[in-house]
């Protein structure tokens, strides 16, 4: 992410990309592999076929660790086949930390790069790209994350580290600067009233939350950016980005002693202090359906309910589970029934979103609004057969090979491989995580899937929201393999 992009990405449509991303960083699928990896016995590849049924192969990582004289952990993996490397902080630092100031944890995060002592926000964007080095910055409900990614020749490496510091360590958080984004934020908040999806997430997360911290959108609100001050920024920036409260992921073209003068440097530069309280968890919440009057051909339907955190032992089976019922695409139940046999929506997606406290499990689609009511009981009764049967074993069969095949490409990159080392290291996760996550789902059978889906799931429990006219009803189409009426047209907003 350049410089100057990150906040741009997030208006209007950072609530959403949170909600429905599967993300939000801890849900991707683990991996590891080498150029040839696919090739079973060294040889390059030439046809699938050579697989044989069997799984791509894939190297494990060396991943080393460590922790700084601040506190500060540290993750680590030589790669010496390009000569750069990636450089990613994981503060938890997200808007769970906001407090009674909804959109501090964003204001913070997105004027880092704004201004340092002797440069304004172009003398740090003109910095960056004049030495070919990428700077990179996000604030999320769990965590904030700043990212740099540099050649290792010295004449690069060194300017790049030294402005990097200075804007991790030594932000200004200029007054103009702060007007302007916070006029951008607002301007945002006015473009989600014209969103019925982006309200109807708003209200989604209200509802399932209500006065636990995730419950406020990571943007705030428009009673609360408008009063935060420099002075709170500077606060949040002490106590959120300190050096116990960070986790510093490396992936590249450096020694074990380059890694660690690096960290060291890296280190220093953040304010010192200790690691923030781990988010208490959510109470349940009263399932029922709200509704927002919007003006439009279509509906959103949004069903949620809490999941898990991201140390429950189930997680892998609940993964597999979900990748079976709704997120895995076409071949899922939903996308199977309700698209493709009765042309109700464009997509229609399920998935986890673990995080450290309880995240939500989430039901999403658009469908036409006089067949709106029919498709959400549709939607219930695929996921109630689900619960009560669980997957056939030719489902099961299928998501595992899946899984194995889309394996190595989740960290075919460096900076795949840096993120995932930030998701281990913030969540607590075992070094060995990327092969024993796979090795745990191709392990899992029917019943074990089947208990772990029905053991946090129900349909009783869940909160739904929709968005859209109140119009009559009509009765669904009946399921056949040519349905008479395809989905309207790409999805409104």
């Amino acid at each position: 992410m350049s410089p100057r992009n990150g906040l741009g990405r997030r208006l209007p449509g950072l609530l959403l990309a949170t909600l429905f991303s599967g993300l939000l960083l801890g849900c991707q699928n683990p991996a590891s592999t080498a150029p040839n990896s696919l090739a079973p016995s060294g040889e390059a590849l030439k046809s699938l076929a050579e697989l044989d049924g069997q799984a791509p192969s894939r190297r494990a990582l060396d991943i080393q660790t460590w922790q700084t004289a601040e506190g500060a952990k540290v993750l680590f993996v030589e790669a010496p086949q390009l000569p750069m490397f990636d450089l990613r902080l994981t503060f938890a630092a997200g808007s769970s930390q906001d407090d009674d100031v909804p959109g501090l944890a964003m204001l913070t995060n997105a004027m880092l790069n704004e201004g340092v002592p002797g440069k304004d926000v172009m003398g740090i964007a003109e910095g960056f790209e004049d030495l070919g080095a990428d700077f990179g910055n996000g604030a999320y409900r769990d965590m904030a994350v700043l990212s740099l990614r540099s050649l290792t020749a010295q004449d690069k490496r060194e300017p790049a580290l030294q402005l990097f510091t200075q804007v991790i360590g030594q932000p200004s958080f200029p007054k103009d600067s702060l007007a302007r984004i916070k006029n951008q934020v607002l301007a945002g908040f006015e473009q989600q009233k014209q969103n019925p999806g982006a309200l109807a997430g708003l209200k989604l997360f209200e509802r399932l939350y209500g006065q636990h911290p995730y419950a406020h959108p990571s943007d705030g609100t428009p009673e609360s950016i408008p009063g935060i001050s420099v002075k709170q920024l500077h606060a949040f920036h002490a106590q959120a980005y300190s050096a116990g409260n960070a986790v510093i992921a490396l992936v590249g073209d450096l020694s074990r002693n380059d890694a660690q003068a690096l960290a060291a440097r890296v280190s220093a530069a953040l304010p010192k202090g200790p690691a923030r309280p781990k988010t208490i968890q959510p109470t349940a919440p009263k399932a029922g359906l709200s509704h927002i009057e919007f003006p439009s051909k279509q509906t959103h339907l949004l069903l949620a309910q809490l999941g898990i955190d991201r140390q429950n032992p189930d997680y892998a089976a609940l993964y597999l589970g979900n990748q079976i019922f709704g997120g895995g695409g076409f071949g899922t139940r939903l996308m199977t029934e309700v698209r493709e046999k009765r042309g109700l929506t464009y997509g229609v997606y399920s998935g986890f979103s673990a995080m450290q406290a309880r995240g939500p499990f989430t039901i999403s689609l658009q469908t036409r609004a006089d067949q709106s009511v029919g498709t959400l009981a549709l939607v219930q009764q695929l996921l109630r057969d689900y619960l009560a049967s669980g997957p056939t074993q030719q489902e099961l069969d299928d998501a595992k090979r899946q899984l194995a095949g889309s394996y190595p490409l989740s960290t075919a990159s460096n900076a795949d491989i840096v993120g995932q080392l930030g998701v281990i290291g913030f969540y607590d996760l075992p070094l060995n995580h990327l092969e024993a996550f796979m090795e745990q789902l191709q392990a899992l059978s029917l019943e074990q899937v089947k208990t772990a889906m029905a053991k946090h799931l129900s349909t009783d429990d869940f909160v739904i929201v929709t968005a859209g006219p109140t119009v009559a009803q009509k009765a669904l189409p009946p399921p056949t393999d040519k349905p008479a009426e395809e989905p309207m047209g790409v999805p409104e907003h």
